[in-house]
This record gives C-alpha cells, structure tokens and sequence, in this order.
C-alpha cells in the first residue's frame, strides 16, 4: 500500500506544477495539514452528538437533531457547548444531500457562535462527488443544483460532446446519451463541488479523521494507514493527493484533454488511449501522469480510512490488535465509525465498547433504517432515535456467519432449527445428512450429525457455544435437536464456499480484507483450547463474498486431555491481549452453565486447564 508520495518513484509529482498548484490551495483553502495539525484533537469536552451517513435523508436529519437537543423547532443551533459530529457521507443516494450541507453549513456557524462545534469529516462519498465519481449520484441531487447551471453552458458542453461522436449518429439519438450522461443540474453539481465552488470549497476545509477527548471519530475505520502516518498523513498527505488530483483535473479540462462528463473511474484508461496517440506531450502529459497518480493514493482504495471495514466486520482477535495500534498513535482509546450500516439499523458496538458504529441506514428507502445520535454526555454513553424520544443504549454488534444477515439474525436462525420443518435431501454416510429447514417462506440448508446412542457429548453443539461465548465469529449457528428418533446437532450449511484446500489449489485470498493468514492463527488458538488436533483443510470454509473463515467438524474436538496439544504449541500460538481477556472472562461458572448439557465433568475441567494454559502464553 502506498504511503504517500516519493520522490524516487516514477512520475512522482510534475515538478513545479504540481508544487505551485498546491501552495495556492493551501492558501485559497487554509488552514491545510500544517495549519491544522493543532485542530485535530479536542479535550475537555462534555457533550459529543455523532451522526453518520445522512445520504441525503435532510427530515430524518433534522428529527434526529432535534431529538437530541441539538437543534430547535426552529431548526437552530440550541445546543451550546455541544460538539456535534458527522462521519461524512450527507451525498448520494438521497435527492436532499444539498439541504442537508446547506443545514450543516449554517449550524457550523452558529456552534461556534454559541461555544460548541460541528466537525464535519469527509466520508468516501464526499471524496467521489470531489473528484466526479458519480455513481451513486441521484437525479434529484443533479436537480438541486439547476441554479448553478445555465442553458448556455449546457449548450456550450453538447456541442463539444456532439462533436466527439462518430459521424452518422442521429441528432435525436446525440441529444439523449448527452441528457443520460448529464441530467439538468448535471454541470450545475460540478461547478458547487469543483474545488473553488461553494460546497467544495467547504468540503476541503474538512478532516478525516479527529480525536474528542478519548475517542477517534473517522468514516469507515482504522487501518493501517492510521498506525503508519497518524493523523498527519491521514488528514495532511491524503488530503493533498485528493487536492493533487482535482486541480490536475482541471488542468485537463481546462487544456480540452478531459470534459465535466468523463467519470474518475474512466480517466486513466482514457489517459493511456491519448498518451498511446502521442498527443499529450510536455507539462500537460505531467499533468496527466499526476492525476493518474493522485488517482492511486490509499485515499481511494479499501484500506484507506474513508473505505475500510476491517473495524466492522473483521473477526476480533484478527482486527484488535491492528486497532490497538492505530488508536494508540493518535491518542484515542475508541472510535466511532459510520460507512458499514449496521445490521441491526441501530447504533451498535464491538470489542468491548471500543468501536461504535453508526452508520444505522438513515435514508430508509434505500437502507431500511433510520436516523440514530450516539451521545457522550460526561462519560455517559446513550442513542437518541428519530422516531423516539427516550434514551437506548447501543447493542452489541451481531455476530453473522455464513448467511445473509439481512434476511435472518442469528436468534431467529438458531429458532428456526430448532423448530422448523425438516426435509431430508440427501444422506453422505452415516456420520452426518443434508436437510433442509423451512418456516412460512423461509428455507435454509443445514447438517445433521446424530449423536452416539445415550450419549450427551455434542461436541458441534459446544464448538459452536464456546465460539459465542468468545464471539470469536468462526463456527456456524450449530443447535440440538431431535430429528427421526434421534438426538444430534443441526448445523447451518453455508452457501457460496470453498475450503481451505481449494482456496490454496486456486491461489486466492491473499488480498482479503481480513487477512487470511490472521485468521488462521486465530483458528489454532480456537483449536488448542478445545484440544482439536483433527483439524483438516477440508473443515476451514471460507465465505467466498468476504473471506471469512468457517469451522466445521468438531468431532475429534473438547478431549479430557487438559494440556495443550503439542503440535500447536509448536507451530506457536498468538495469545495476545484480546485472546487473554476473552480467556479470563470464561470462568469455571460459565462452562458450567453454557456447556454442561454438551459436555461431561471432564472435558469441562479439561477445558478449563487449557483456558488457563493459554492465558499464561499470553502473558
């Protein structure tokens, strides 16, 4: 991953170019990285109000505001010394994004004013609609900005489109591709967001990322980017590669090269056609190798701060001790993130209260949810909702493997289970059978393992209950139950898979987002405390939409053997501190009372001597 800028790599900056267009942003823009490096930290704060991803919902906004005091019925500022955050993404998708930052504005004002603040941090939509990534631009968005536009410079840009056509084409058919390419309002939008606009130019006033108090407020996570560079190169270096590539941009507008309506996502190869032609030549094939350049820069990519979802989905032990030290080198012990709608459409935490997220799908025709304020009041932690006046408290991020959240929590899967109506589909041997669960619309497939005559040790049913009780998020929603005559466990069976011995046959997974390599390491510590020496590649699944790896067949797990088996041992198992606190929390009481129907009095105690084993490797 790119660190930022060096001197020594190809085409690195286009000399004085790039140098002059940059110092004049820093002055139009000021303050920039320098300036601003004292503003990026805040303490001594009683009241923080976060709100993430608005997308354009302005009434759920406003609802929300005024639920948590932060606004009147006059829909001012009536908060005092609040300091208000939002996590970026008030564009796209919603036709209201412009009253929104219009709202945002005016409030940014009036805070101040008053003695609070409103800090607003730019999420990965900002930074697209920056640089004319348009994807997810509603066509009531373009409309908002018709005042911006005028019919001549609407007229002025289809003859120069008119005139890039292949000859032949009808006028008729001319007209429609340019009005599907740019709706009215189209220019008008990128004139507000062109970095001299009214609403650009705010916009890169704006950080990425700060710290109120103790806590980190960021878009989409805490990669390692943050660890690297620190709140300098997160809001410093990644905000000049964004300022970097739309003044390069304009440039090539500006030089006939590019127009208003070629897309970031098409410039470089519509760069590599004209340079393959001969035709960009001295400072302006600079320009453009910049931009291709600027269009490269973490800022862009899904380890960037404004994309990652490691913080929100990556498995804990996995994804700790990589926020552990990003939060350690800017001086925060939490974060608050938005970008990964939460699955439950409410404020939710993880790993203990250090991350919070909510990004709770505001705009509710395209998400389903509606608008949350996480509040911190004097160390108090609270959710104000739109629609309720009361106070509730965020809920622990759901753990969901193998199937799709959305359709089915966990709860109601493993109700599902262990009452559904069962169909047999198929019988593989006599250790397990394919089946099929089904209420009302609702049908998904599941193993059955039957267990041994009279016998109550499931070890499916415990694998899957410690996973729990770890919420270490690997082992498939497992139940008991009694199916024909006999007792066994049901174990969800995942959809779209592979195993770990076709992930490695196909040469895939190295770039995961949760890498694959920290995973396994957890599985191995997950393996040596249930005394697993059987593991196979045949019984590591991954989810091929995110890598995510599954455990299945415990049947050789939880021996009466308490002492860690050797072989993982001397691979070398990572205990760290996220393992050992989970380690500690699993007390003799609670193996008892989760696991006393699975397991017999021995492999309870047995279990309990390797929980202490490898707590004493992690110290």
């Amino acid at each position: 991953m790119s660190q930022g800028r060096r001197s020594d790599q190809p085409g690195y900056r286009a000399g004085l170019y790039t140098v002059r267009v940059l110092a004049l942003l820093l002055c139009l823009l000021a303050p920039l990285s320098m300036a601003q490096a004292d503003k990026w930290h805040f303490s001594g704060v009683e009241r923080v109000v976060a709100i993430g991803d608005v997308h354009g919902a302005y009434d759920a906004l406003v609802t929300t505001l005024q639920n948590a005091d932060v606004i009147d019925d006059g829909l001012q500022w009536s908060s005092g010394k609040t300091h208000l955050v939002s996590t970026g993404d008030l564009l796209d998708r919603g036709a209201d994004s412009r009253k929104v930052m219009d709202l945002m504005m005016r409030l940014e004002r009036e805070a101040e004013l008053a003695g609070g603040r409103v800090h607003q941090l730019l999420g990965n939509h900002e930074v697209m609609n920056l640089i004319g990534d348009l994807r997810y631009v509603a066509d009531g968005e373009y409309l908002a900005y018709q005042d911006f536009e005028s019919p001549e410079q609407r007229e002025s840009w289809y003859r120069q489109f008119r005139l890039d056509q292949v000859p032949g084409v009808g006028e008729a058919a001319i007209r429609q591709e340019f009005d599907a390419l740019a709706p009215p309002g189209f220019f008008g939008h990128r004139r507000a967001l062109a970095s001299d606009g009214l609403y650009g130019r705010w916009l890169l006033e704006k950080p990425f990322m700060i710290v109120i108090n103790d806590i980190a407020f960021v878009h989409g996570g805490a990669p390692a980017y943050v660890t690297e560079n620190g709140l300098a190169g997160v809001n410093g270096t990644l905000k000049d590669d964004l300022v970097g590539f739309l003044e390069s941009a304009k440039a090539l507008v500006d030089a006939g090269v590019l127009t208003p309506l070629d897309r970031s996502k098409q410039i470089p190869e519509k760069l590599k056609a004209i340079f393959e032609t001969g035709q960009l030549q001295g400072r302006t094939a600079e320009i453009a190798q910049d931009l291709i350049e600027f269009g490269n820069s973490p800022l862009h990519g899904p380890l960037g701060p404004t994309w990652y979802r490691g913080t929100a989905r990556c498995n804990r032990f996995v994804e700790a001790p990589r926020l552990t030290a990003a939060l350690n080198s800017i001086g925060a012990n939490r974060i608050v993130i938005g970008h990964t709608t939460a699955v439950t459409r409410s404020v939710q935490e993880r790993m203990g209260g250090r991350v919070f997220e909510i990004d709770t799908g505001m705009l509710n025709h395209v998400y389903g949810g509606s608008g949350n304020a996480l509040v911190f009041d004097n160390g108090d932690v609270s959710v104000l909702n739109q629609d309720r006046d009361r106070k509730v408290w965020p809920l622990e991020h759901p753990l969901q493997i193998g199937y799709d959240e959305r359709t089915i929590s966990e709860d109601d899967l493993a109700t599902l289970f262990e009452t559904g109506r069962v169909t047999a589909v198929a019988a593989e041997g006599a250790e397990w059978q394919l089946l099929q669960v089904s209420s009302g619309d609702l049908s998904v497939f599941a193993s059955f393992r039957a267990l041994p005559e009279g016998s109550r040790f499931a070890p499916e049913a415990a694998a899957y209950r410690l996973d729990r009780l770890l919420r270490l998020g690997m082992v498939p929603v497992t139940v008991s139950r009694e199916i024909a005559g006999r007792k066994g466990t049901l174990q969800l069976l995942p959809g779209v898979t592979l195993t770990e011995r076709e992930r490695v046959a196909a040469g895939q997974g190295s770039a995961a987002l949760c890498p694959v390599e920290s995973q396994i390491d957890a599985m191995l510590v997950f393996d040596a405390l249930v005394h697993n020496v059987a593991r196979s590649p045949s019984s590591m699944v991954y989810d091929r939409k995110n890598w995510a790896l599954m455990l299945v067949d415990h049947d050789d797990a939880f021996s009466a053997d308490g002492s860690l088996p050797a072989d993982l041992v001397n691979v070398g198992l990572t205990v760290g501190d996220e393992w050992r606190a989970a380690l500690q929390a699993l007390d003799d009481k609670v193996l008892r009372a989760e696991l006393g129907d699975v397991l017999d009095k021995r492999r309870l105690r047995a279990l309990g001597k390797r929980r202490d084993a490898l707590i004493s490797l992690g110290d």
